[in-house]
């Protein structure tokens, strides 16, 4: 399905699931800022110019040709009574082909934390990409420490599928990350293709 072809919006009961755009800047520079020692334990270390307009602005030029070329739906996450960014989402690595998959990451705001925001958001994208976009699989994977991340994506559906040694560089070093995947229910054992 092509998915970038009208504007992208996944709605969840509070949220609004949507591309960046350039309004969005200072709300994004600021929410990044008071969260920078909630986020940078769980994230690649930041450029020194993360926070810059020009990185945002090429952030957002990364968005729309994702969306464009269907390999990746960086989504930001708008809680609708008030307008507020309160983290992203992005379903990334999509593959078709016999995978017809993609790989789930994601971050939230301090300030909006452990309000279910995160949960909501993963079960939207979730059931976006199962039924809009016909995928089979998500992945997700987090350090085996964060027990926020396993917690979220295990209330949402995904289970636990092993280990990864040295899967990312997060805080400036090579870590290891638990797997978790998420399955579209029907679309388990044979097939009638091939």
């Amino acid at each position: 399905m092509a998915f970038g072809r009208r504007r992208l919006r996944v709605e969840s009961d509070r949220l609004t699931l949507r591309p960046p755009e350039h309004t969005d800047f200072r709300a994004w520079t600021e929410l990044r800022r008071v969260s920078a020692s909630f986020l940078q334990p769980w994230e690649p270390v930041w450029a020194p110019d993360h926070l810059t307009r020009k990185s945002f602005t090429n952030r957002v030029y990364w968005a729309q040709r994702s969306v464009r070329g269907e390999t990746a739906l960086p989504l930001f996450i708008i809680r609708r009574e008030d307008s507020s960014l309160v983290g992203a989402i992005t379903l990334d690595n999509i593959r078709r082909g016999p995978a017809q998959s993609g790989t789930l990451g994601y971050w939230i705001g301090e300030p909006f934390a452990r309000q279910g925001y995160m949960r909501e958001s993963i079960e939207a994208l979730t059931h976006h990409a199962f039924h809009r976009l016909d995928l089979s699989r998500i992945e997700a994977a987090c350090l085996p420490e964060n027990k926020a991340s396993r917690a979220v994506l295990e209330r949402s559906g995904f289970k636990y599928e092993g280990v990864a040694q040295s899967y990312l560089q997060i805080a400036g070093r090579w870590r290891t990350h638990v797997l978790y995947a998420n399955l579209r229910p029907d679309r388990r054992g044979r097939t009638d293709v091939g």
